[in-house]
């Protein structure tokens, strides 16, 4: 890729920052609330997995 200098590098990063298409408020609340849900759900599910492993090596080990 050839060097640009720092004014020719200016106007890309300009050009290009003009094309970024932002989110609306509520398009970022929807998915900030999705995110949430979803962190919750796994969270949930994780420590049932582990709780069951948890349940599994204990008795393994009472066994010995």
């Amino acid at each position: 890729m050839a060097k640009v200098n720092p004014g020719e590098f200016v106007r890309q990063v300009r050009a290009e920052s003009s094309k970024v298409v932002w989110p609306t408020w509520p398009e970022t609340v929807r998915t900030a609330i999705l995110v949430l849900i979803m962190t919750t759900i796994l969270g949930l599910f994780f420590l049932a997995i582990d709780s069951i492993f948890n349940g599994i090596v204990g008795w393994l080990l009472s066994l010995a």
